[in-house]
């Protein structure tokens, strides 16, 4: 890209930052405090974004830079050192200044002004352009939480901007810094510790997902109702794993193909390719959880069918046995209301009836009871009624 394209492009993202910084102007600012503090358990940061931002040669900090500008300065000063800054959630202009001073290009500065970025890495010129998702696990509401995180690779800098609570880039920092023969390595090296951390971040976040499953599996088998919905739950957090480590794999091989172009040192191949292979793990681990939920889906709407077919069963029973005792008391209600209809029509003491004055009208009403009596009885009886 042409300087001038470059400083157009530049241009208009400053333009850009400040017409969005006239409408945060033109709305009611809400009380800020002092100090912010660092969500990933660094030093609370003065207001502004930097966290922190040191000048190194020879693997040793040299500055320690307050402001963006002052770091700018000190490394004109200071020819052949090193600068690593520390960004979080950075606002355009910071941005913008960053690309100006280290010659950003504007698709990526564009990528890291809009952030929800895929993992990828991306080679402008001398500049490597890093997009991570590091994870952590979240012991109280037993989920997972993303963050997104760009890196700017460069000769003599390095730069991180996050957008989210992880990783703890502090521990990188000062991991390097009591390992000064690798910080020395240049900013390769940093950015390979920065991948080791977020690699081995996803290890905890692994296992707890992995426990999450089991306990999930125990549901399944002891029948529990709510199970369903939390086997979609942790396939969307399966999901959105695979989304920010498939990735790595490509960006990885990118990096070991570039390290005979690029002179990368031995040392630093050797951890690298040991990234790789967590990574690799890592992908393998997860993909088996996708497959694990998945029959654990199947598994569950097997038994939720077979309970409910047991369930439909039983209700088959009961009704079954319901009717048979409907029969039962029909059977017994027809056979008891037969003698009762010829009591009542004998019943009825009319003068006119031709039975009333004969001898055996008595017997014979008796008889005629106790006849449609057992005619009932072995009707209902033949047909299973009793």
């Amino acid at each position: 890209m042409s300087s001038e394209r470059r400083n157009r492009a530049l241009r208009a993202l400053r333009s850009s930052a400040k017409r969005r910084n006239r409408r945060v102007a033109a709305e009611p600012p809400p009380a800020a405090p002092s100090v912010v503090p660092d969500p990933a358990g660094e030093e609370p940061a003065p207001p502004g974004s930097v966290i922190d931002a040191a000048l190194y040669r020879d693997g040793r900090r040299v500055s320690t830079p307050s402001t963006l500008a002052e770091a700018y300065t000190q490394l004109r000063q200071e020819p052949g050192a090193m600068a690593w800054i520390g960004l979080y959630r950075p606002n355009e202009p910071e941005l913008v200044s960053l690309a100006k001073e280290f010659d950003l290009h504007p698709l990526a500065l564009e990528d890291a002004i809009q952030a929800h970025q895929r993992p990828k890495l991306e080679r402008y010129g001398e500049t490597l352009f890093v997009v991570l998702r590091a994870a952590r696990y979240l012991d109280a509401p037993e989920e997972v939480d993303f963050a997104e995180l760009h890196i700017f690779v460069g000769p003599g800098f390095v730069l991180t901007v996050r957008h989210g609570s992880a990783p703890d880039l502090s521990a990188v920092r000062r991991r390097m810094e009591s390992t000064p023969e690798l910080l020395k390595l240049g900013p390769e090296a940093v950015l390979y510790a920065i991948l080791d951390t977020v690699v081995d971040g996803y290890a905890p976040v692994v296992d707890g997902v992995e426990n999450d499953i089991d306990e999930s599996e125990i549901q399944v088998f002891s029948g529990d109702p709510q199970v369903s919905r939390r086997i979609y739950e942790l396939s969307q957090e399966v999901l959105e794993f695979q989304r920010a480590t498939r990735p790595l794999a490509p960006m990885l091989e990118g990096l070991t193909a570039g390290f005979a172009k690029y002179g990368t040192d031995e040392e630093l191949q050797r951890y690298l390719r040991d990234v790789a292979d967590h990574v690799l793990h890592t992908i393998e681990r997860v993909d088996g959880f996708r497959l694990q939920l998945s029959d654990m889906l199947t598994v569950n709407a097997t038994l939720v069918a077979q309970q409910q077919n047991a369930e439909m069963k039983a209700l088959t029973e009961a009704s079954f046995e319901q009717n048979e005792e409907i029969k039962r008391i029909s059977s017994w209600a027809a056979i008891l209301f037969a003698p009762t209809l010829v009591g009542t029509i004998y019943g009825m003491n009319f003068v006119h009836m031709p039975e009333l004055g004969w001898v055996f009208g008595y017997p014979f009403a008796i008889f005629l009871m106790a006849v449609v009596c057992g005619s009932l009885y072995l009707i209902f009886k033949r047909r299973g009624w009793l």
